[in-house]
């Protein structure tokens, strides 16, 4: 089979169990290898090459990321998928639960901050925007309603993750002004949205080497650097306000491997903000 033809209904049907089997496993908590996954979908397919089957599943965490769904984190998303594809799974999910039931649990589950005795390699570039058009298809749409589940507010608002990114942060930005000798100034990091209450727009309050204030609001996900987040009124009104001083960092993969990324300064002009929800998106 030539490697551009178009994958059949069944060759579809067959990653795309494949693809969900593995992200069920990941959701709870259990070891897995992709590599067996691989081989043995192989067979199942019409000569597809492991190249073709690696850009399906990235297509697959694109459809997810669109859904508000976690993705395997290894699959990173990439869009132009065909609608065959989303059609399928989209099938899947509504008539299979158990993705959604293990999702419910891994965005409640309870979090604390881990110790690390080194911050090496937490920080990593923040996304671009890509904002691409595309036409839209009366039909996908209206599937998307179906689906559409708010798993990121569900997540957002579970108390435990939020306080241990914030503590975690709290914990660099100490080990960060130390590391350059600014002792005094470690101590005065604060973690105001525990000391004065929620509402200031930030949840600590830190400085620059030279002194500076630096309002930073933590946004923490179990999931993949490209998960949308919300943004208050009040966060997205001081960012705007002082947007020398405003920064927001997020951290994400954070039940396994924290790894985080900054923005500095006004909101509206580092996201594409949904002007109803504020939800924050990179593409």
């Amino acid at each position: 089979m030539a490697t551009g033809d178009a994958w059949s209904e069944v060759e579809i049907e067959a990653v795309v169990a494949d693809y969900l089997h593995m992200l069920m496993l990941e959701l709870s908590g259990q070891k897995y290898s992709k590599t067996v996954h691989r081989m043995r979908l192989l067979p199942k397919l019409d000569g597809r090459s492991e190249g073709s089957v690696e850009l399906k599943h990235q297509n697959i965490s694109a459809i997810l990321l669109e859904l508000d769904r976690p993705w395997i984190v290894g699959y990173k998303p990439r869009k132009n998928y065909p609608h065959a594809l989303y059609d399928v799974l989209v099938n899947r999910l509504e008539n299979d639960k158990k993705v959604d039931e293990l999702i419910e649990v891994a965005v409640d589950q309870p979090a604390i901050a881990p110790i690390v005795p080194t911050y090496t390699n937490l920080l990593v570039d923040a996304p671009v925007i890509k904002e691409v058009a595309e036409s839209v298809n009366p039909n996908k749409v209206r599937q998307r309603r179906g689906v559409k589940k708010d798993y990121l507010a569900a997540e957002a608002s579970n108390r435990s993750l939020g306080s241990a990114g914030e503590e975690f942060v709290l914990n660099y930005e100490r080990y960060k002004l130390l590391q350059f000798g600014k002792e005094k100034l470690s101590q005065k990091v604060e973690h105001v949205s525990a000391t004065k209450g929620d509402g200031l727009g930030f949840d600590i309050l830190s400085f620059d080497v030279d002194g500076a204030e630096k309002y930073i609001e933590v946004k923490t996900t179990a999931f993949g650097k490209e998960a949308p987040f919300y943004v208050t009124r009040n966060e997205l009104s001081l960012s705007k306000e002082q947007p020398e001083h405003f920064y927001l960092y997020r951290l994400f993969e954070f039940r396994s491997k924290p790894k985080m990324f900054s923005m500095a300064g006004s909101l509206s002009e580092q996201c594409l903000l949904d002007p109803v929800s504020y939800l924050a998106r990179f593409g």
